[in-house]
């Protein structure tokens, strides 16, 4: 009777400690599943500080000299690229369009008033200039390009054919793509009234 008691208890016992051997691996697997994601994630903001640290570390590019200008453009001239641009420089279109940005060009380097006519207000198809309208200027057609805040959208959409309106921008540019200088508005004035001002960008300009 003592060795069946004994051996009953025995087994009570082994039954027992497996009893308490699972919670204890499920508690490990917890443990575990818990720790991971926070290894992980203070890898992760030590790997920010490394990137963020190297990044303040590493000097602001010099600006470029005007030789070294000239050098990087006479280089991506030779290019594909650039061998296609100068052919269209020197065809027809444009010149044609080249002679349209030279027009408003002393406006756009004193940033003064451009006396417009609005004659469209969508862009050529296939534009990729995000939101615009067409304009001329002394006989000239020109794409007028905008980066709106939501709030001043209203107001440029407001603008309808025929309308004149007074524009002032810092740049025109122009592409093979595109039949027409370039202006980016940064003011519209319309009866006297401000319809549109350039907002900078935080962090930018």
């Amino acid at each position: 009777m003592k060795n069946k008691k004994n051996a009953l208890n025995g087994s009570d016992l082994s039954a027992d400690r497996s009893m308490l051997m699972k919670p204890t691996k499920n508690m490990k697997k917890v443990i575990y599943a818990l720790i991971l994601p926070l290894v992980l994630v203070s890898g992760l903001v030590f790997a920010n500080r490394e990137i963020k640290n190297e990044t303040s570390k590493r000097p602001a590019p010099k600006p470029l000299s005007a030789a070294e200008r000239e050098a990087e453009l006479k280089k991506w001239e030779a290019t594909p690229d650039g061998v296609k641009f100068k052919k269209w420089e020197a065809s027809p279109a444009g010149k044609k369009v080249l002679a349209g940005a030279h027009k408003i060009w002393g406006h756009i380097s004193a940033f003064t008033n451009i006396e417009a006519v609005v004659t469209s207000l969508s862009l050529p198809p296939g534009s990729r200039l995000g939101f615009g309208l067409m304009a001329r200027i002394s006989d000239v057609d020109y794409i007028v390009k905008f980066d709106p805040e939501k709030s001043q959208l209203e107001q440029l959409h407001s603008l309808k054919v025929n309308d004149k309106i007074i524009i002032r921008s810092h740049n025109v540019s122009y592409a093979p793509k595109y039949s027409y200088p370039i202006v980016s508005g940064e003011y519209v004035e319309r009866d006297g009234k401000v319809i549109f001002k350039h907002v900078p960008r935080k962090g930018g300009c």
